[in-house]
């Protein structure tokens, strides 16, 4: 037994469940490498950065819905998958990682390239190896994450190409969220009231959840649009136990506090809504179809059965409390004293977007500034890292689900447009997500907007960005880097273009719309020293 008929029974199992798969180019995963490029029913993406390939496969794997193959060689190679492990175990995104490995003999001994790879995930994905290829009809594929450890010896190259196999097939989207793989998990049903003042929270990985269609909801970016959405700010309203409210030309004072709100999937934006979850003068109500509930609800489900309806009172103040929210953000972004901030840049995107349209929102300050400015919107498919809620593995995330998007349309003249929201660091962080070798599939249609604030924006508005803390703040926080991101736009061979005010960033993106190339980096010059100031606004 070669280990080319091992590498040859791994990937025929892999056609078996997965369409694409990310390779990066080793040495002792070479007999994976020959046989994953035989496949006519593989689509195969070679990336040179582990870490990279492995948000590129979870971006892939975020719009598919089905598990999406990351292939290396053995060490740290390995190791450099795990940060997107985390990111899908945490947001229930299928992924498959694929490692070479040395014989066992060669534990132990200070061969190269030779660490303890099995069990390297820990809780994040357990691992299945491989030495034989009775080892191979054994492969569980039930798990969302999971981690496949082949053994190889040499030698390691075939004295011949293998001939090709597989049929080529196109590429469809999975039947749910958490893809093919997991089956949701029914917590059951809980009776609710709707007769009492109800509040829905919706964070990501929400549903639209029969019963409380009409029920006010404050939205994240991610969630599905709501009929009744009330804007984020307004939870500042809902703590308190009474306000004067203005509403069709009256003014009345309101009971606002909801008696129960209803948590649907993992919000994690805002601290005033989470606040909301913590008071004790509300009864909180957690739905969700994974093991994760977010905060401590004194009941659980995944499915609701309603009684009553929301009254006519309730229904008013939630729509003039997210009117006054929405109002707020409108009259900060006309606001000249601010600048060009990442909010304006936010608002830019959001009023760009069409339907068709898929968003990617970066964490920190650009999915926040999002949710301000109205996201989500019906008609575009919105995506952020929420699990581990990091920046981590954005731009590749992004590049994924453009090729998802773009391997969804194959017979469109040009692929639908896929937008990305990002902050600098974010992308610095990041930025060899777009070395993508010439002879490789390539986005066709996506735009990277960068909200260049020259730093860390998110740390101004937080208790770290205090004015009796500041004295090392930029250093610690602030971070400034002064990198050119028109040199790196160059560098990467993505076409370039300058935002310098909200209308440069307008006309930008129509002018994008208009005449796309295949990837657009459009760098939106934003301050972040009027941050803390409009962060104060906005919550007064």
């Amino acid at each position: 037994m070669s280990s080319m008929d091992v590498a040859t029974h791994v990937v025929e199992m892999l056609a078996n469940h997965l369409t694409d798969v990310v390779l990066c180019p080793g040495s002792r995963n070479s007999p994976l490498a020959y046989a994953l490029l035989a496949r006519r029913d593989l689509t195969v993406h070679v990336r040179i950065d582990e870490r990279s390939a492995a948000f590129t496969a979870l971006g892939m794997a975020r719009l598919q819905r089905r598990h999406v193959g990351v292939v290396m060689t053995s060490g740290t190679a390995v190791a450099n998958t795990f940060p997107a492990v985390i990111e899908a175990s945490m947001s229930h995104v299928p992924l498959v990682i694929v490692s070479a490995d040395r014989p066992e003999r060669l534990l132990g001994t200070g061969a190269s390239q030779t660490i303890w790879q099995r069990g390297i995930f820990g809780r994040y994905a357990n691992t299945q190896h491989v030495a034989s290829v009775d080892d191979v009809t054994e492969l569980d594929f039930s798990a969302d994450q999971i981690h496949i450890n082949v053994a190889f010896d040499t030698p390691l190259v075939p004295e011949a190409l293998p001939e090709a196999a597989g049929n080529p097939r196109r590429v469809g989207v999975g039947p749910g969220r958490l893809g093919t793989v997991a089956p949701r998990i029914d917590h059951g049903v809980v009776d609710i009231d709707l007769d009492r003042d109800t509040l829905v929270i919706a964070g990501d990985e929400a549903w639209e959840v029969p019963g409380l269609e009409h029920v006010p909801t404050i939205a994240e970016p991610t969630a599905p649009t709501p009929f009744h959405q009330v804007h984020p700010l307004a939870a500042r309203f809902f703590a308190q136990p009474e306000v004067s409210i203005s509403h069709d030309g009256g003014d009345f004072a309101a009971s606002t506090k909801p008696q129960q709100v209803v948590v649907v999937g993992h919000p994690t934006l805002h601290r005033d809504v989470l606040a909301l979850l913590a008071d004790p003068d509300i009864e909180v109500i957690g739905l969700s179809r994974t093991e994760t509930f977010t905060g401590r609800p004194t009941r659980r489900g995944s499915r609701v059965n309603v009684t009553g309806q929301p009254s006519s009172t309730w229904l008013k103040i939630c729509e003039a409390a997210g009117d006054v929210g929405a109002q707020t953000v409108r009259e900060a972004l006309a606001d000249q004293q601010y600048g060009f901030t990442g909010l304006h840049a936010a608002a830019a995107v959001a009023d760009t977007l069409a339907v068709g349209d898929t968003l990617v929102l970066g964490s920190s300050n650009p999915v926040r500034d999002a949710s301000f400015v109205g996201l989500p919107f019906d008609g575009v498919s919105t995506y952020s890292a929420r699990g581990a809620a990091g920046i981590d593995g954005t731009v590749s995330q992004a590049v994924g689900v453009a090729l998802a998007v773009q391997a969804l349309h194959p017979d469109d003249i040009r692929a639908p447009r896929t937008v990305a929201l990002i902050g600098d660091v974010t992308f610095l962080h990041d930025v060899n997500g777009l070395i993508i070798g010439p002879d490789e599939p390539r986005p066709g249609n996506l735009t990277i907007v960068v909200a260049n604030d020259d730093g860390g924006g998110i740390f101004e508005a937080l208790e770290v960005g205090a004015e009796g803390v500041r004295r090392d703040f930029e250093r610690a926080f602030g971070t400034p880097h002064g990198v050119g991101v028109d040199k790196l736009a160059e560098a990467y061979g993505a076409a370039y273009r300058r935002a310098d005010s909200l209308a440069d960033l307008i006309a930008a993106l129509v002018e994008d719309t208009e005449t796309p190339e295949p990837l657009t980096i459009i760098e939106a010059r934003t301050t972040r020293g009027t941050r803390r100031d409009l962060a104060a606004r906005l919550r007064k």
